[in-house]
């Protein structure tokens, strides 16, 4: 026998203990409705009393907003998405919405996820990812949706970006190898077609040629994960490793690094690490993962004020917002 919620308040009975009609109750937990002071007062003294939670569903057909987010993703694998995740929906929460999380994984046509975020009617989007295609986010602002891509690049289109300098990070990785006395590195990036890849590729790359007598080992993992960073590294096995790496996510740091363990080759004193994105993993004892620290909290934050200004606006202007990244030291470069 299927379970349902007991003696579930109505609004009806709110409004018969407050001595106010059905559509006093409904203004009352209305954002922005207008009701008479002393009507509230009785309306929310009434429903505390019942123990009334407003029916948000029915509100929605009302007033034409759900107040639900889609969240979109398509690396639900990274731990650092449990972090994206746990700050969003907390910031989300205390503004009055919800979060409709979509995973994206394996997900290549933009219109069947349009077609999900309609069905349920969500009011805005934001997409927390650098992988998914450009498309996606084109797609969901061309349906009149604000859209919001955090951790994304701009590509021109009519949408807002918070994210990071990920040229400027790549820069900083490498330069922070070189500090390290080597003069060959490499760079072991996320999957190729990335955005974000490509951009720190570029950083990384303008420092290598900056500086005469480095040289530079290119190569890239297929996802980012633990195993696609063993995989990757594994490969370099067949030919002669650099002296230092920087890889495109720590987790794909982790996988190397095992690999590495596993051929008997000591970091950093064989070869150094530096990772990207500072998840809590990087600082255990028995990891402690130099790392290229991504803002993750402000990005986020700076991500809900432009939704909620993108909700309140009648006529929206674009904004890029680019964040600096800094460098997380621990032990796995030599120390400075």
């Amino acid at each position: 026998m299927a379970r349902v919620a007991k003696n579930r308040v109505t609004l009806a009975e709110v409004a018969a203990l407050a001595g106010v009609s059905r559509s006093a109750v409904s203004r009352t937990f209305t954002p922005g409705a207008s009701v008479a002071v002393a009507t509230r007062a009785r309306v929310l003294k009434a429903a505390e009393h019942l123990g009334y939670r407003p029916n948000m569903i029915a509100r929605s057909l009302t007033t034409g907003q759900t107040g639900l987010v889609g969240l979109v993703a398509n690396n639900f694998q990274n731990p650092a998405y449990l972090q994206i995740f746990d700050i969003f929906t907390r910031l989300l929460q205390a503004k009055g919405l919800r979060t409709l999380l979509i995973n994206l994984t394996d997900e290549i046509e933009p219109q069947r996820s349009l077609d999900l975020l309609m069905q349920y009617q969500v009011d805005a989007v934001v997409i927390v990812t650098s992988t998914l295609p450009i498309e996606f986010s084109r797609a969901f602002s061309s349906a009149g949706l604000p859209v919001v891509h955090a951790f994304g690049r701009d590509n021109g289109g009519d949408y807002d970006v918070v994210s990071i300098d990920n040229v400027a990070a790549g820069a900083m990785a490498a330069r922070r190898l070189l500090a390290a006395g080597y003069s060959q590195i490499g760079f072991l990036g996320g999957p190729e077609s990335a955005t974000s890849t490509r951009d720190r590729l570029q950083g990384f790359m303008s420092v290598v040629e900056a500086n005469s007598g480095v040289s530079a080992d290119i190569s890239y993992a297929d996802g980012y994960t633990f195993e696609a960073g063993n995989r990757a590294m594994h490969r370099l096995f067949n030919r002669p490793l650099a002296q230092g790496y920087f890889c495109g996510d720590d987790v794909i740091a982790l996988g190397a690094m095992s690999a590495l363990k596993g051929a008997g080759i000591g970091v950093p004193e064989k070869v150094g690490i530096i990772g990207f994105n500072n998840i809590q993993m990087s600082a255990w004892e028995n990891v402690r993962l130099t790392t290229v620290g991504q803002p993750i909290k402000e990005v986020l934050v700076l991500s809900v004020e432009r939704l909620l200004a993108q909700l309140g606006e009648e006529s929206f202007e674009p904004t890029i917002t680019l964040l600096p990244c800094e460098i997380v030291e621990r032990a796995t470069l030599p120390a400075l």
